[in-house]
């Protein structure tokens, strides 16, 4: 692959890592949110004892893991594009004339 393509093929990872750890870090926020708010409905569904607060605290929980889980898979995106990034930059070094 030529040195050209190399280099827009790491700008191209560079822009992509950003957005992905602006997003991971947006969600971070709103897990920290949904957290809170599911533990709140959990107190209120164990002091109140009614089915549809014990609803409400479950559907809220679930919300919050489901933000998690996204977070993680942008996470896991985040480390295949650093490993695709540091083999591109090894391949660009190995490259690189004595």
């Amino acid at each position: 692959m030529s040195r050209s393509l190399h280099e827009r093929r790491l700008i191209d990872i560079g822009d992509r890592l950003k957005r992905l750890r602006a997003d991971a870090a947006v969600l971070g926020e709103q897990i920290e949110h949904l957290d809170s708010e599911a533990d709140d409905a959990e107190l209120r569904a164990l002091v109140s004892e009614t089915p549809l607060a014990d609803r409400d605290a479950r559907e809220a929980r679930r919300h919050a893991d489901a933000h998690r889980r996204l977070r993680d898979d942008l996470l896991r995106s985040i480390g295949d594009l650093e490993r695709e990034q540091d083999a591109l930059l090894d391949r660009m070094a190995a490259e690189l004339p004595d």
